[in-house]
């Protein structure tokens, strides 16, 4: 097990810890008695108390939670630890899908920048089997609905027949759920029916929630009533809709050169107050399609956990931002979708000799359209995918070069040290052949310029007990450089 990597660059320190004071019982320096006089080892939970006081301090509110969450995270971490299987118990033989379902599983430390990456509400027995890290494998679980309770979109008995579900009674639909939601939350309505767990073998991917069946290619985004790092992980109403009507809208959307999408073109729920929340599916298409022989794909979140070492570190460096940097950009700038490119949405697929050579896009769910650059709105897409142009920056600066650019160049540096001050020229001159190619938009020249880039506040959101569409941004030195 590789040691956790210290991702603290000096190009883009991280400073997720900072905020603007608020009015309240703070003062520097307030917590001066409480802070060893000389260099001595600090354990987590001192740690966690001290970062507690002065949060409280700092904003004026307490949070009873905090201290909880920095310790079960730190005890799931070592679970994890312990636990982890060396090998995938469960393997295909398919190299390429159990390399791919490798790198959904390696996560193991989770986001670097998070006081509580591994942090999970319920019972621990319910997230040890259902855990990435864990290598874990299991079946779907399944409810028959009766037709007339039944919500959803798109061909979804077509798409998830090859899962081999259940029969479903007469005057019934099948849904597929993640079983420990229905530990979790049974249903309470005795017309909805509880089939058990059936079906292909399914694999948790980084996010947890979402399922992927490796022998039919497909995912399945489930609702889970779980807190993990910031959020309840369920699909809201809009979201389950908004799915399936983004994946009509983008259907017309150009992708940019050797940029692909995975599609989430059907939905089903029980149509009831609560349970549409609690049982929602989002099925989205899976990676095959994508690639091509001799050819294999990873999750880009795996390639910054740990050095990566490469035997020409600048070339692979160059074929990745050539990717990454204009097809994002090409996205908001001419045509107004903002995808959230952060490390866990970001699929790449790499030739025989490791070489990036395509860029696969997806979770529709934080995907939002730029209000400053559409024609019109989009049949059907609901407004909580609206962006202001405020926003569309904001968020595009943050996931693309902060989380995504920042990370997989300091992966890099760690590989090949003293490299990174010529990774982000690389990055610069990307950014500027974009620029001219898409007629010089203020919002690069701006980035180009030297403007501070926005990072998401996590300790901050965390603290607040925020949903993470209310997370604060902070600002960071942008690596870049400046004009001239």
């Amino acid at each position: 097990m590789a040691a956790p990597v210290d991702r603290r660059h000096p190009a883009v320190p991280d400073l997720s810890t900072a905020g603007t004071p608020v009015d309240g019982p703070s003062a520097p320096g307030a917590l001066v008695d409480d802070v060893p006089a000389v260099d001595a080892p600090v354990d987590v939970g001192r740690l966690a108390r001290l970062l507690a006081a002065e949060l409280a301090a700092r904003t004026g509110l307490t949070n009873d939670e905090f201290i909880e969450q920095v310790l079960g995270s730190r005890d799931a971490l070592a679970t994890l630890l312990r636990e982890r299987p060396s090998r995938d118990p469960t393997p295909t033989g398919d190299p390429v899908v159990d390399g791919y379902v490798d790198s959904e599983h390696s996560l193991v430390h989770g986001h670097p920048h998070h006081p509580s990456p591994k942090w999970r509400s319920g019972d621990p027995a319910g997230w040890r089997r259902h855990a990435p890290e864990l290598r874990s494998t299991f079946r779907l679980s399944w409810l028959a609905v009766p037709t007339h309770l039944v919500a959803g979109d798109g061909p979804v008995d077509e798409l998830i027949a090859p899962l081999e579900p259940p029969d479903a009674p007469p005057g019934h639909h099948l849904l597929p759920v993640h079983p420990w939601q229905l530990d979790l939350m049974p249903p309470t309505d005795p017309r909805v029916r509880e089939l058990g767990p059936a079906g292909v073998p399914v694999r948790p991917t980084a996010s947890v929630r979402t399922l992927y069946a490796p022998s039919v290619d497909l995912f399945l985004k489930t609702s889970l009533h779980v807190r993990i790092t910031n959020c309840l992980r369920k699909n809201a109403r809009y979201e389950l809709t908004g799915a399936v009507a983004l994946t009509r809208f983008l259907d017309s959307v150009p992708l940019p050169a050797r940029v692909g999408l995975l599609r989430e073109p059907g939905y089903r729920t029980v149509d009831l107050p609560g349970a549409d929340e609690a049982y929602g599916t989002i099925l989205r298409t899976g990676v095959r399609e994508h690639l091509r022989p001799d050819e294999r794909v990873v999750l880009a979140a795996a390639l910054a956990a740990t050095p990566l070492a490469v035997p020409d570190p600048f070339d692979w460096w160059r074929a990745y931002v050539d990717l990454l940097v204009p097809g994002v950009l090409r996205l908001w700038l001419r045509h107004g979708v903002v995808h959230e490119a952060h490390l866990q949405n970001v699929l790449v697929v790499l030739d025989r000799d490791g070489r990036p050579v395509r860029l696969i896009l997806r979770d529709l769910e934080g995907l939002k359209l730029d209000l400053g650059r559409l024609p019109a709105w989009p049949d059907q897409v609901p407004r909580q995918s609206a962006y202001t142009p405020a926003q569309a920056v904001q968020r595009i600066v943050y996931c693309l070069f902060v989380n995504h650019l920042a990370g997989l160049a300091g992966a890099l540096a760690d590989g090949h040290p003293g490299i990174e001050p010529r990774l982000w020229r690389t990055v610069r001159e990307a950014v500027e052949a974009t620029y001219a190619q898409l007629g010089e938009p203020a919002e690069l020249l701006a980035l180009l310029d030297g403007a501070p880039l926005a990072a998401k506040a996590n300790l901050l959101v965390r603290w607040h007990r925020a949903a993470d569409q209310q997370a604060p941004y902070v600002a960071v030195p942008n690596p870049l450089g400046g004009a001239g």
